[in-house]
């Protein structure tokens, strides 16, 4: 066996050359050619989800029945190790990992401002800014953030950490946890392929939450410092957040990537405790408890909605854009909640992720979201208009300035999207550099050169983008590489039933189901 947090081995350049061209082959066209470039993507984009939205529909509700049967069933008792592996974290840390780094920025960017959206443009046919679209508006928040994603980012989490510390192979990747299905295959070109596709991804994710990001983040400082906004504030921001997340990659899991997730929780806690307290606390809880009576009697209902005979582009629109860029997610997390769920069980790995991951979100559409609603439907603030004419960093701002102290409110939360972001970014520089490293076991950690390596990329390819216009380009072929990734995670889930039914085939139940050589 490996020790524990020892420094992994080269960089594998099978994996790492195919994915650079990969990114290099769609970053480079859109700054060459941006209109042409970003009208091929959008073309693309429109193609997989107009022909292919009901594969994402059935895809969320089927990981979601297939994972609540997973932990139900005795393989929910199969620890991810060896019988004396123990957890690498502390239970508070390990969930705050995960949320951090599957949640991101976007939690703060569209906590606020979705139910407004769904209360202007609600679904089934209800009466825009009616009582029921204010009803839906807090429903369908819950809904896109709560079990669904994460069920997906917990998906390919199982298998992957499964092949890691069940099975001991060498190799953080997809195509080792695919071996199950693919065999041999895994470690020739149909694994380096799958591979590179899958650090693609994670890349145009990142470009995701800068897409996010960057404009939120300058709206608020320019407003805050009386800055006027540039392209050189933008990429002073960008340098800062490369600065906090080089430096949590260089220290790794337990000093850096842990405590950053850390504190991000506790300054949400503070700032949603904050909101709370001085807004319409009764509205927030009633709001809550409606709309999750409302969101899971309807669940099956939201979960297949095509609206087929009325037309309606909502389900297109809001849910299967959501999938779609959950899946696209998907692959990173499955890796980084992998690598950092050594000694858990399958059956504990569902539950923090789906229970605590949908909670977690709810909390700050509950509180965020209602604060925002009750603003719109009381009259205060016309958030509804101020998204029409100035976007989400405009509405963001205007909401801030209606808290108690708002300078100072405003100033936590930039360093809170500081800090969410910088947990993102850094947690996809790790496992980026864990699928292009060679033979890295669950046990070590990749060099801090390749993790560097990758850490300065991301920062480049985001200033690039930035001044090019072309996030949003990136954002969109994201998605579209989600519609390859469905049958992935099919394979995936193949693979691990085979690995489960193999392995534990005459085990009795039992609290803790291993092998006890785990290294064969």
């Amino acid at each position: 066996m490996n020790t524990p947090n020892k420094p992994g081995d080269s960089m594998d350049l099978r994996v790492f050359i195919p994915s650079v061209l990969v990114i290099l082959g769609l970053i480079v066209p859109l700054i060459m050619f941006p209109d042409s470039g970003t009208l091929l993507v959008n073309a693309a984009f429109a193609f997989a989800t107009g022909n292919f939205g009901w594969l994402y529909m059935l895809a969320g509700l089927s990981i979601v029945l297939f994972l609540i049967g997973l932990a139900l069933s005795r393989f929910g008792n199969v620890r991810l190790g060896g019988p004396d592996d123990k957890p690498e974290f502390s239970y508070f840390s390990w969930v705050a990992m995960i949320f951090a780094g599957g949640i991101g920025i976007a939690i703060v960017n569209w906590a606020w401002v979705e139910p407004i959206y769904y209360f202007t443009s609600p679904p089934f046919g209800v009466e825009p800014s009616s009582n029921a679209a204010a009803e839906w508006a807090l429903s369908y928040g819950q809904f896109h953030w709560g079990f669904t994603p994460w069920a997906i980012y917990c998906l390919p989490a199982i298998p992957i950490a499964y092949s890691m510390y069940v099975h001991n192979r060498p190799g953080v990747r997809l195509s080792v946890a695919s071996r199950g299905v693919l065999g041999r295959h895994s470690d020739g070109w149909i694994g380096s392929i799958l591979d590179a596709v899958v650090v693609f991804g994670i890349v145009g994710g990142v470009g995701t939450s800068l897409g996010l990001a960057v404009p939120l983040v300058s709206q608020l400082v320019s407003g805050l410092f009386g800055i006027a906004p540039s392209f050189m504030l933008d990429v002073g921001i960008l340098l800062v957040w490369t600065a906090i997340f080089s430096a949590s990659v260089w220290f790794g899991l337990a000093k850096g990537i842990r405590i950053l997730s850390d504190i991000n929780v506790w300054l949400a806690i503070f700032l949603l405790a904050f909101t709370f307290l001085v807004g319409d606390s009764l509205f927030m809880i009633e709001g809550w408890v409606n709309s999750l009576g409302n969101m899971t009697s309807h669940f099956v209902e939201m979960s297949l909605w095509t609206d087929p005979v009325g037309g309606s582009t909502f389900w297109q629109d809001w849910t299967v854009f959501y999938w779609a860029w959950w899946i696209a997610y998907a692959p990173m997390m499955g890796l980084f909640v992998a690598r950092i769920s050594r000694g858990r069980t399958i059956r504990e790995l569902i539950i923090a992720e789906m229970v605590f991951g949908a909670l977690g979100c709810w909390v700050f559409f509950a509180i965020w979201g209602g604060y925002a609603l009750d603003l719109q439907i009381s009259g205060v603030l016309d958030v509804a208009g101020i998204l029409d004419e100035g976007g989400i960093p405009a509405a963001v701002e205007a909401i801030l300035n209606t808290l108690p102290m708002s300078e100072v409110v405003t100033g936590v939360f930039i360093l809170l999207c500081f800090i969410f972001l910088a947990t993102t970014l850094d947690s996809s520089a790790y496992v980026l550099a864990s699928v292009t490293s060679r033979k890295l076991s669950g046990y070590q950690e990749p060099k801090r050169s390749i993790r560097l390596t990758w850490a300065f990329l991301i920062a480049g390819v985001g200033v690039a983008l930035i001044q090019l216009g072309g996030l949003k380009a990136v954002q969109t072929s994201t998605i579209v590489v989600a519609l390859p990734m469905i049958p992935v995670l099919g394979i995936l889930t193949w693979s691990l039933i085979r690995w489960l039914r193999q392995d534990f085939a005459k085990k009795v139940l039992e609290p803790h189901l291993v092998i006890e050589d785990h290294r064969k």
